[in-house]
């Protein structure tokens, strides 16, 4: 069974695509074309269920036709469209240094080298040209750290820890 906290959304299906049962996914990483996964995983009915990919193409930046084993119909592939797509996150460890989105963060824990436990990683902003993580405090505030590499002073995937060296004065 897999459970939420092993994968992360990279993405959503809006429709299907043709008769063969292609699916557009809109994509807010793809990461399933950087590391060599053989599945996705779609959230149905409250269950995460691994889907094998069969194929996959481009259509733009933001979206690919994805083909998914035995799933060969407009009808069966209509069962997808508006759901959430997660990748594995014991696959995304495997992507080479710098290849992993921002995304794959969320539900680390923050730290920072000065002011210690900073809270949990909530959410990425990403609707400014500067991309913001979400981090939530344990009295339930929310603060804003730029999701930049030179404030990452290290990183823990095991014990899903990000550990910050944030400039003086960032969290006032």
């Amino acid at each position: 069974m897999i459970r939420p906290e092993e994968v992360y959304c990279i993405g959503k299906f809006t429709r299907t695509h043709g008769v063969q049962g292609e699916m557009a996914l809109s994509f807010t990483d793809d990461v399933f074309d950087r590391v060599d996964c053989p599945y996705l995983v779609c959230d149905m009915d409250g269950i995460l269920v691994p889907f094998f990919i069969e194929e996959y193409r481009f259509k733009s930046n933001e979206v690919a036709l994805i083909k998914f084993e035995r799933i060969d119909t407009s009808e069966q592939a209509a069962m997808f469209t508006n759901k959430m797509v997660y990748f594995p996150k014991s696959y995304a460890e495997q992507a080479e240094e710098g290849e992993l989105s921002w995304q794959y963060f969320i539900g680390f824990a923050a730290q920072d080298t000065t002011h210690g436990d900073l809270g949990e990683l909530v959410d990425v902003d990403e609707s400014t040209i500067n991309t913001l993580f979400v981090i939530e405090r344990p009295n339930g505030e929310e603060i804003l750290v730029p999701a930049q590499e030179e404030f990452i002073e290290d990183i823990d995937h095991d014990k899903r820890l990000i550990m910050f060296n944030l400039p003086e004065g960032l969290l006032e």
